[in-house]
């Protein structure tokens, strides 16, 4: 099978613990593309988050293709075109507010290059902007202060208070956005229906490849659909057990070149 497209989760997969990519993995990666493979930087990450990794591999060259937000928007990188765009309807933006107020949880969302909270001091909200290298900005007020529609936010704080507030979402808001943890200490709120699958087969219409011709490597829960959709699914070896069930091939970890030894394995 000749692929022609590498997709890639970013935080323990394409990224070490530094959340940096190592020089085996941008250079095994920059040569595929110049062996005519596209490149897909698939994460929950906000756009702006992404977009250092893709300049550093060198993707607006290459035609490669940003799917941000686990999915809620796709990018042509070579272009700056949005493919497509997914975002939370407006109305239930307060009740989100209102319920990270109850719980003593700080709330924020995303517009351009900042973090919007009301929080800026919590360690949880610096992680993130630190996560992606945003700045964050503080406001006395969020629900006047951000920009509508909002692709994604995030309430945050320590596992044993998301907890409770998880449940109650997942039952007030059943059927109008999806809630779930990407890490103990974040809980997304997204659109209903985001999912890196659902994402990328919407982009594979627009560029004409066939999900056999996909490489998927990835390493946590929301990697798993994409794992499976692909034509070859490859799971770090530091993956979440059902990610390394799921997959054809298991890799070394994100420590240990994982990305760029999946690849020469199957490109040899």
């Amino acid at each position: 099978m000749r692929y022609k497209l590498i997709v890639l989760d970013l935080d323990g997969t394409l990224t070490n613990s530094k959340k940096e990519i190592t020089p085996r993995n941008r250079e095994t990666l920059i040569r595929m593309q110049q062996q005519g493979i596209r490149l897909v930087l698939a994460s929950g990450r906000p756009t702006y988050g992404i977009v250092p990794l893709a300049n550093e591999l060198r993707m607006d060259e290459f035609g490669g293709f940003i799917l941000s937000y686990n999915g809620g928007e796709i990018i042509n990188w070579e272009t700056k075109e949005m493919i497509y765009e997914n975002v939370l309807p407006n109305e239930v933006i307060p009740v989100l507010y209102e319920c990270a107020r109850t719980y003593h949880l700080s709330i924020l969302t995303y517009d351009g290059a900042d973090i919007v909270t009301e929080n800026s001091r919590d360690p949880y909200v610096q992680k993130e902007a630190f996560l992606n290298k945003m700045n964050i900005r503080e406001t006395n007020d969020f629900l006047t202060d951000i920009t509508l529609p909002v692709a994604k936010c995030l309430i945050v704080g320590d596992a044993d208070k998301l907890i409770p507030l998880e449940s109650e979402l997942c039952i007030r808001l059943q059927g109008k956005i999806n809630v779930f943890r990407s890490e103990p200490y974040f809980l997304e709120l997204v659109p209903q229906g985001i999912d890196k699958a659902l994402s990328l087969a919407i982009l594979l219409k627009q560029t004409g490849i066939e999900r056999q011709e996909v490489i998927a490597i990835g390493d946590g829960y929301n990697d798993l659909s994409m794992i499976k959709f692909a034509g070859l699914g490859i799971a770090m070896g530091n993956a979440q057990e059902p990610v390394k069930k799921a997959a054809n091939y298991i890799t070394l970890t994100n420590e240990e070149d994982g990305v760029a030894e999946a690849i020469e394995h199957f490109f040899q």
